[in-house]
């Protein structure tokens, strides 16, 4: 108990360091791991200077992804995970965007980054200004559309197989053999409310002649 207090204030002493920098909007603690929300203008500053400020030293960045809310103007959250090793500490960076408006790439920051961005173009198709090698990383070469959104379909566009007769790999848009279903996953002896043969175990009213 004494731990994860003394761990939740070292959090909320780097939030309020955090929240100095200018060009972040706001910080909060979620469920004890602190988020700096930045403007998507001033991410590289804020970027710099939590990696170059020794109270905060967070010198790698170990993930970026990509999270879709398309109710939203700004559909796209783009996350990233910071790690400082001198202060033990990690730090959650949130900027937000759309299919439009580029994100600048922090690869200048943390050369490692570029993985990540080209990972998160490749599955929401958020752009990031100044990344020299905005490539598909995960999905193949004319792939097309970004699996990872909410609008696109489960089932994708096309399907790939390899042909005997051909002797190669073809491409060929998607044909379901059955409608596509949903499942509840429930077990067929929690799903059932009833089973054969419960009839007989109903017991006769009272003057009911048993059957």
């Amino acid at each position: 108990m004494a731990e994860t207090e003394a761990k939740r204030q070292a959090a909320a002493g780097l939030l309020e360091r955090v929240a100095a920098i200018q060009g972040v909007i706001r910080t909060y603690l979620e469920k004890d791991e602190p988020v700096a929300l930045v403007e998507r203008d001033r991410l590289l500053p804020v970027m710099t200077a939590l990696r170059d400020d020794a109270r905060l030293a967070f010198a790698q960045c170990m993930d970026v992804c990509g999270v879709d809310w398309p109710e939203r103007a700004e559909r796209f959250d783009v996350v990233y995970n910071l790690l400082s090793v001198a202060l033990n500490q990690r730090l959650r960076v949130i900027v937000t965007t759309d299919e439009t408006h580029p994100v600048p790439s922090v690869c200048t920051i943390w050369p490692a980054v570029t993985w990540w961005e080209r990972e998160t173009w490749d599955l929401f198709g958020i752009v990031f200004d100044g990344q020299p090698d905005l490539r598909r990383i995960l999905t193949d070469y004319g792939f097309e559309g970004h699996p990872l959104r909410k609008d696109f379909p489960l089932t994708g566009y096309v399907e790939v197989r390899y042909d005997e007769e051909r002797q190669q790999v073809v491409y060929e848009p998607v044909r379901l053999t059955q409608d596509f279903r949903t499942f509840d996953f429930l077990s067929p002896w929690e799903a059932m409310t009833t089973l054969p043969g419960d009839e007989k175990a109903r017991r006769p009213s009272p003057g009911e002649a048993p059957t």
